[in-house]
């Protein structure tokens, strides 16, 4: 048997069983374990990330050999997924929110739409088809150059992760990985096995031979994992000069940018996708098992029958019913006051944005005629479905603080690094139980963690992220549907009727469309917090409840040891030794196999072995 066939069954077998031993303690989460291995693989995808401005569109274009198809500005950065995959002809579709068909796009239009400069809302992801050779073998998947790794966009990138079959972490030679780098690989470490650096920009810096050995440095200390992952050193820059120049010019460009060594690389991690996929099932499992080991340790001291661990615990569940008494009513009562004046401000903000708006087109009434008239409903078209966009972010913001406040005053946060995954479960159980809207097919995922909140936008099928991800991560997921608008069908009719050159006609107009647009935001808006409070407040509820039954759990193991004499307390200590070696003999096993899987990841650059 060839060891890649021996690697692929260890990692069938390894997963299977990590999967019976979650599904035994945790059924939920070894649902969304099995649901996860079931997943069908058609084509590897590999997920490029990396801060704002280390290249990653201009890598895209390299690898693809098609200069300008991934927007590359240094002013404006993405703000869309872009995700190619194969085509026999190049073409885009733009997904838009609000909208039920996604919408064709001529590839000019790309840099515009990609960038949110175009006219319209803008789309949440945009899928590019090409005849690229790299595509017959491997999806790309560009994260929005504005999701790059600082606090409020890294969630956007993990989601991301989360569905990629290998992860291609693009830095610059400009400087050693910065701290946010660091961290986002420690947490993109709990969601994919196989991780490819690339190195960009190495022609326009000739001392990026040191920064490539901090890197590495860097990665031993914070990122062990990743330490022997392959690095590239590339140039996209010589990549494309090399298809501008006479073709006796070309090779050697083409060997300077060794952007080859890079695609040869990502066809290879394509060939054992199969594999890839199993280990990054695996990874996930491992989280699992790690917190199935946390509670045989904590049955293990259970059998010691520890007056001091009995009367702590004891204290800890009087402490949390005694809140859940005398506080239950103020945390429902804070939730409602939260939730309302946050309301108010929204609504209150929709009224001056409006207003705004109002005053601007009422102005540029003044000055248009003829045509200029005739055209106003489609500019105020345009610029109604901005002040939705404007409003779902200004949602985004205040969702966020008004959980921090919550959260704040139930949990302290240790309490809350334990419920966390509960909470997530149930907050997607209740706001699913809910009938949908127009347009709430597309989803913003609000992550609440003990460290912050942050947020990730992206369609219905994002939702789809597992809790069992999320949890890995430590975050909390509050799906709410975005805001759509755009300008009724009536205010257009309205419109028609009218003489469209007579500007007083035209600001009737602008009033009657202005006001319908207000309340229909403003119904949305009254929903979405309807949303939020219903589901932050079962949420909390359930979280308590569930910490209580853990804790009377526990101190009913405690109590079940005191009384036994101590060749009964013996046994049980055993037992749950027993149980514990098992869990930590399984994890060692997962371990082991996840070590042999990194033979799957390709062999550094050439280039990069050099410095290695």
């Amino acid at each position: 048997m060839s060891a890649t066939r021996e690697l692929a069954q260890s990692l069938d077998v390894t997963v299977r069983d990590a999967l019976a031993a979650v599904r035994a303690a945790d059924p939920d989460a070894g649902a969304e374990l099995a649901d996860l291995r079931r997943r069908r693989l058609t084509r590897p995808s590999v997920v490029l990330v990396g801060e704002t401005k280390r290249g990653k569109s201009s890598l895209i274009n390299a690898l693809l050999g098609v200069p300008g198809l991934s927007p590359v500005d240094a002013a404006v950065a993405t703000a869309a997924y872009l995700h190619f995959s194969p085509g026999p002809t190049p073409g885009a579709l733009a997904y838009v929110p609000g909208l039920g068909e996604p919408v064709e796009l001529d590839l000019g239009e790309l840099g515009d739409r990609a960038t949110g400069r175009g006219a319209g809302r803008s789309p949440r992801r945009i899928e590019i088809t090409h005849p690229a050779p790299l595509l017959q073998y491997v999806s790309l998947l560009d994260t929005p150059g504005v999701g790059g790794l600082d606090p409020a966009h890294t969630t956007v990138a993990l989601d991301a992760v989360e569905r990629a079959t290998a992860l291609l972490f693009v830095a610059d030679a400009s400087a050693p990985l910065s701290q946010p780098e660091l961290d986002f690989l420690v947490a993109a470490s709990e969601r994919v096995d196989a991780v490819v650096f690339a190195l960009t920009k190495v022609d326009a810096f000739p001392g990026w031979r040191r920064i490539a050995e901090d890197n590495r440095a860097l990665l031993r200390v914070r990122a062990p994992r990743f330490a022997d992952a392959p690095w590239f050193p590339v140039s996209a820059r010589l990549a494309e000069l090399a298809l501008s120049v006479p073709a006796p010019e070309q090779a050697a460009l083409v060997e300077a940018s060794h952007i080859a060594e890079l695609q040869h690389a990502l066809v290879e991690l394509a060939g054992h996708g199969h594999q890839l996929q199993l280990a990054n099932v695996l990874r996930a499992a491992r989280a699992e098992l790690a917190r199935l080991e946390q509670a045989a340790e904590a049955r293990v001291q259970a059998a010691e029958a520890d007056p001091a661990e009995t009367a702590r615990v004891r204290a800890e569940r009087s402490a949390l019913a005694a809140r859940k008494r005398t506080e239950s009513r103020q945390w429902a009562l804070l939730l409602t006051t939260e939730t309302q004046r946050a309301r108010v401000e929204v609504v209150g903000l929709l009224r001056t944005r409006i207003a705004e708006l109002q005053a601007d087109v009422a102005a540029r009434i003044d000055r248009l005629r003829g045509d200029g008239l005739t055209g106003l409903p489609d500019q105020v078209d345009a610029e109604l479905q901005a002040v939705a966009v404007r409003m779902s972010e200004d949602l985004q913001t205040t969702f966020r603080q008004v959980g921090e406040r919550i959260l704040a005053e139930v949990f302290d946060d240790e309490e809350l690094a334990g419920v966390l995954d509960r909470l997530n479960a149930t907050l997607r159980h209740a706001l699913a139980a809910g009938s949908p809207r127009d347009g709430s097919g597309d989803n913003v995922l609000i992550a609440l963690s003990a460290g912050g909140i942050a947020f990730m936008a992206g369609r219905g099928a994002i939702f789809g992220a597992s809790a069992l991800g999320v949890g890995v991560a430590g975050g909390l997921l509050i799906p709410v549907a975005g805001l759509g608008l755009g300008l009724a069908a009536g205010g257009y009719v309205l419109y028609r009727r009218r003489v469209q050159t007579d500007r007083q006609q035209a600001r009737a107009w602008l009033r009657d469309v202005l006001g319908e647009a207000r309340a229909a935001l403003q119904d949305e808006i009254s929903y979405r917090f309807t949303d939020l409070q219903y589901a932050l407040g079962v949420a909390v509820d359930d979280a308590v409840e569930r910490r209580l039954r853990e804790l009377d759990a526990h101190i009913a193991e405690i109590d079940a040891a005191a009384a036994e004499d101590a060749a009964g307390r013996a046994r049980r200590r055993s037992r749950a030794t027993t149980e514990l070696q098992q869990v930590r003999a399984q994890l060692k096993n997962v371990d082991e196999v996840l070590t042999r899987a990194r033979a799957l990841a390709p062999a550094p650059s050439s280039l990069g072995q050099e410095n290695a």
